[in-house]
Parts: structure tokens; sequence; C-alpha cells
């Protein structure tokens, strides 16, 4: 799911401090930690989308409001939309270094 985060939250200055003092993150921990961001995302997202079905069976029992189900909808329609894009630069990133190293 992609998360209302404000910018703040994840700017340079909010990382400084921690950052900073800490050593650098070897490989492994990198690639845990993004592993784990992008399951984090993807959860979200799916989250998101089992939040519209909800939603949708309790709109079709009259329990809940036309503008809360299409508001819902739109939000997980452009997380999935975000997270495809995402997908696609990823995987033409691969294909370029793929090119690159051949």
């Amino acid at each position: 799911m992609i998360q209302n985060i404000p910018v703040s939250a994840i700017s340079p200055a909010s990382m400084g401090a921690s950052a900073a003092a800490s050593k650098p993150a070897t490989p492994a921990e990198a690639t845990e930690s993004f592993a784990s961001f992008l399951k984090n995302a993807l959860d979200g997202v799916a989250a998101q989308e089992t939040n519209v079905h909800n939603l949708n069976d309790q709109f079709m029992i009259g329990k809940a409001d036309v503008n809360d189900v299409m508001i819902a909808a739109s939000k997980a329609e452009l997380s999935l939309e975000l997270t495809s894009q995402i997908r696609n630069k990823a995987v033409e990133a691969y294909q370029e270094i793929m090119r690159i190293t051949m």
C-alpha cells in the first residue's frame, strides 16, 4: 500500500542524526531493508484492494456511502497503477544492466 507519509518524514534532515551516527549498511542489510520496504508496500496495496471489496459489499446492502466506495476504489486503482509502473521501471533497469554486461 502506498501510505500517506509526509515528505518531511522521509527527508534527509529527519534521517541525518541517526544515519550519520551509525555505520554504513552492508549490501546484505541494504537488500533486506529494501525487500522489507517493498513487501510492506505491496501488502498495503493488497489491503487497499481488500478494503474496496469490503466497501463494495457494504454498499450493496446499503451500509456504505457511494462517495466512500468511489474514493477507496480510486485510491486502490492509483496504488496498483503506481506499483505496476514501478515494476515496469525495475524490469527496464534489469534489462539495461543485462545489455551492458553482455
